[in-house]
């Protein structure tokens, strides 16, 4: 599916979700957080990204929200998930509302849900001209909410003229643009408009309004109760569709395939649908269902932190009012910006478990994954929640760094023991670069869905991600020396404190003071480019004798350091120093160069406990000697 976050969409997860409890199944949601026609095409890129992720072998069988995928008519997303299903599915498939190729379709009965809008507007309002805004022309479901139309009509014994009906493209602007063709006179001003969605309706009313006319003025009803119709001005009488019966039969007709021999529950209709008033139509709005509405779907202004069970009801204000943004971008490394996350993680209750799986390159800037994810995946982060709130409580979090796994397997616990639960799987990205995927598991039975707060809270962790990703650019930047890369000296004091975190009892510090022969020699005689790029064969070589245990620094000009920890042998460290020579000399001879690269090198060690500038100290003093050698030979 897509767009979660949508009244239709929150509708059909409630369907679904209520019938996997009922059967205890597991459902695996992969959706992106936007529409399918985002304006941000990059950003899009990125949110598209999470269906390569599928992996059908996870699964006994697939339900696809095909309307969900599709926005103003435009259905690559549905032929993209069509040619995934034709190459790699060998499931049984089922589809909701409108068809994919040839695989079984199950809408709802939105035409028995138009005949009851309609006997509305007839009874309640009795128009002398009544018209019907729909999709375009031919469209499945634009045709299906017609119909009810019509049949409302007929059981009256009247005939709903086809002159009356207007295409539009479910959208805003086709009842805008009614508006202006009613106020212009180019259409016959009607007593009354049957919309096909809620956005459309919206469209007709709110200019309507604009230019004078009052709520009732014109009859206006919308379809879906999207949570839109009571923020507008005037509220929007609108029907809330009943998915339960239609999902049901789709599950069921999945059962039977995957299970042939377990029986099946019938379907049975929600009780919480139905038509919903607003000012729109001219009768008196449902001030209760509006408050409902806006108070669940939305936010309070002010919170009280103190009441048990707040942590279970977030929602806009609360993250608005969370500085989460603030605090992930605040954090200086990347630990810090994981932890930071992590204890964030109140926002997202309530919920059973969240992952942050990513890419385990993702902090390269200099290549951005597009399409697809990597054979492997770390497990940066695991949360679950704790019973209390306590900011600086990071019991209830793991930030791991060595978790690998591999990525078909989705995440590293879904073959584990568990209650029957929903997961839902949405991308991690930064505009079109794929960063990584996040997962929340709830239990199949938990009545809140992921929503326009989930959503808001995973925008923030995006941005957050880039954010760390360009600070440790930088501060890899700030610690590698420009010319050569190997670490400056700012970089060699962050990497001899990584070296003593991972030093084992009995270690020693081993130090290798390197220094280029006659590099003034080389730029009075063949310039100062020719002398650079001999400073960056020398470091090559450098950079190619340390061990994984050391460090390779470029301390100054012709200068190079090597430092590491670990049991110093005299006779390794010796032929060490030798390959480093003879290394310069054969990459001396393949550039063809008429002189050759040559350094001085002295070697010292000392316990683990000493001084590494006192072990560096001894080692310049025998690289000193050593130099002095040569000039006397």
């Amino acid at each position: 599916m897509a767009y979660p976050e949508a009244m239709y969409q929150q509708l059909a997860l409630d369907a679904v979700c209520s019938v996997c409890a009922q059967y205890g199944y597991d459902l695996i949601v992969w959706t992106m957080l936007v529409q399918s026609c985002h304006y941000f095409k990059d950003y899009l890129e990125g949110e598209l990204n999470i269906y390569e992720l599928i992996n059908f072998d996870k699964v006994d069988a697939v339900l696809v929200n095909a309307i969900s995928l599709t926005a103003e008519e435009d259905s690559f997303l549905n032929d993209r998930i069509l040619d995934k299903l034709k190459r790699e599915c060998d499931k049984p498939v089922a589809v909701l509302d409108i068809p994919l190729g040839d695989y079984p379709v199950f809408a709802p009965d939105e035409t028995s849900a138009f005949e009851r809008i309609t006997a509305h507007v007839l009874d309640m309002h009795r128009p002398q001209r009544l018209l019907f805004l729909g999709g375009p022309k031919g469209n499945t479901v634009s045709e299906r909410r017609l119909r009810g139309v019509r049949n409302e009509y007929a059981l009256r014994g009247m005939r709903f003229d086809d002159s009356n009906v207007i295409n539009g493209d479910f959208w805003y602007t086709s009842g805008m643009a009614l508006a202006e063709k009613i106020m212009s006179g180019e259409i016959e001003r009607p007593d009354a408009v049957i919309c096909a969605s809620d956005h459309m309706a919206i469209g007709l009313t709110a200019t309507l309004g604009k230019r004078g006319y009052a709520p009732g003025d014109i009859c206006v009803t919308g379809f879906d109760g999207a949570v839109e119709t009571v923020m507008a001005k005037p509220t929007v009488t609108s029907y809330i569709p009943d998915l339960t019966v239609s999902v049901h039969r789709a599950i069921n007709s999945l059962r039977e395939r995957m299970d042939p021999d377990l029986p099946v529950i019938p379907p049975r209709q929600s009780k919480e649908n139905g038509l919903r008033i607003g000012a729109s139509c001219g009768c008196p709005e449902d001030t209760g269902y509006i408050k409902e509405r806006l108070m669940g779907s939305l936010w309070n202004s002010t919170h009280n932190y103190v009441i048990e069970g707040h942590l279970d009801e977030v929602d806009l204000c609360k993250l608005l009012d969370s500085y989460t943004f603030e605090s992930f971008t605040a954090a200086a490394d990347v630990e810090t910006g994981l932890k930071m996350i992590c204890a964030a993680d109140w926002l997202l209750r309530p919920y059973e478990n969240f992952w942050l799986c990513l890419d385990p390159n993702w902090l390269d800037t200099e290549s951005g994954r597009i399409k697809g994810y990597p054979d492997r995946m770390d497990n940066v982060m695991h949360t679950i929640p704790t019973e209390e709130f306590i900011l600086d409580d990071k019991q209830h979090c793991s930030v791991k760094g060595d978790h690998m796994f591999d990525t078909k397997e989705l995440i590293p616990a879904l073959s584990e023991s568990h209650e029957p639960s929903v997961f839902y799987f949405v991308p991690i990205h930064f505009s079109r670069v794929t960063l990584g995927y996040a997962v929340l598991q709830n239990p199949i039975s938990q009545k809140k869905k992921i929503g326009y707060v989930f959503h808001n809270w995973i925008r923030n962790v995006d941005n957050a991600l880039e954010m760390i990703r360009s600070k440790e650019r930088l501060a890899q930047l700030a610690r590698h020396d420009g010319m050569t890369g190997l670490l400056d000296r700012r970089g060699m004091e962050k990497g001899i404190e990584d070296l003593r975190s991972r030093a084992a009892e009995g270690d020693e510090w081993i130090a290798l003071v390197i220094d280029m022969d006659g590099l003034k020699y080389i730029n009075d005689n063949y310039g100062h480019t020719e002398g650079d790029r001999a400073i960056m064969t020398a470091a090559d070589a450098v950079r190619s004798i340390a061990g994984e245990n050391d460090i390779a620094i470029r301390a100054g000009g012709d200068e190079f350091y090597i430092q590491g920890v670990g049991t110093f042998d005299e006779d390794r460290e010796r032929q060490r120093m030798e390959r480093l020579r003879s290394m310069l000399s054969d990459m001396s001879a393949a550039a063809g160069r008429e002189y050759t690269i040559s350094v001085s090198i002295g070697c010292a060690h000392a316990p683990v406990t000493a001084d590494p500038d006192t072990v560096i100290s001894e080692a310049d003093k025998r690289m000193y000697a050593d130099k002095m050698t040569k000039k006397h030979r």
